[in-house]
């Protein structure tokens, strides 16, 4: 017989998010005000972190005019990977993860679609409200000044070119967005799945992760929310074009995330089928 504890990925990683799906679902009904607040956590610690990202790249931008700009992108990139460390030991919500554990739920009815929305909804208006706030921090100081301003600045309109392009820009901001969030969910899979029990190896697949999607150039809904929010507060961005960004990048981002590792990881575990098929062919 097939030892049902080895199917892809494991029953353990299935187990643990049915099990911390269960208090968030808990938690965003009865306690939503405390919900929102973890979530406007990682809001914030997205916007710290991203801050963070492009301080290092403005910094290298400005050593030997410009000739280190790539390092400097690699080396700020591997600094936001620790933001999904943060928001992990933080015991923070991050909407892109919820992605993952209401698309497994769904799959194995442990909450309705309705309620999923409402899980997510909830997020992300806390991942929000904590991207303003290090917004507001942002606008009224010097931080978001000079070359860090200009590297910020030039982040938006690279990503609202996407959605100016047209069609062929949205596919491309769609494809970029699936890929993030399958790899933020990724390492939530190797976190979750009971095979790495020590806390610097957890850290280092979720700092790779990120470092992936922010180096290479992927779409995240929150980042994306943020960076906008602490741009828009001090310069004109076409807000039509920044909506339209996020509206493709969330689909995506549940594509990555939801579907192709909660869903696709919930199926694959589903021993339903299994015993079924055990049932089907035992001896009468």
């Amino acid at each position: 017989m097939t030892d049902q504890g080895q199917m892809f990925p494991g029953k353990q990683f299935i187990s643990t998010v049915l099990d911390a799906l269960d208090a968030k679902t808990q938690m965003s009904g009865g306690l939503a005000r405390v919900y929102v607040m973890r979530a406007a956590m990682a809001g914030a610690i997205i916007g710290i972190m991203y801050l963070t990202h492009f301080s290092v790249v403005a910094t290298f931008s400005e050593i030997g005019d410009g000739e280190l700009a790539g390092i400097g992108r690699l080396v700020g990139s591997l600094f936001f990977g620790f933001a999904l460390v943060f928001i992990y030991f933080s015991k923070s919500e991050l909407l892109t993860s919820n992605m993952m554990f209401v698309a497994v739920g769904g799959y194995f009815r442990r909450l309705t679609w309705l309620r999923s929305l409402r899980v997510l909804a909830l997020c992300y208006a806390g991942n929000f409200v904590g991207g303003l706030a290090i917004a507001l921090f942002v606008m009224g100081s010097s931080i978001g000044s000079g070359n860090v301003g200009e590297q910020m600045s030039a982040a938006v309109d690279h990503k609202l070119a996407y959605v100016s392009a047209g069609p062929a820009g949205w596919s491309d901001l769609f494809i970029r967005a699936i890929l993030c969030n399958l790899m933020i969910n990724l390492a939530m899979v190797l976190v979750y799945n009971g095979m790495i029990n020590d806390a610097v190896t957890k850290s280092l697949a979720m700092i790779i992760s990120v470092f992936v999607f922010a180096f290479v150039g992927f779409e995240h809904s929150v980042a994306n929310t943020v960076l906008f929010t602490m741009v828009g507060l001090t310069q004109d961005i076409d807000v039509l074009l920044a909506l339209g960004n996020l509206g493709i990048v969330l689909v995506g981002n549940f594509v990555g995330g939801g579907l192709l590792i909660g869903f696709y990881y919930a199926y694959a575990n589903d021993d339903r089928r299994y015993l079924r098929n055990q049932s089907k062919y035992a001896p009468k």
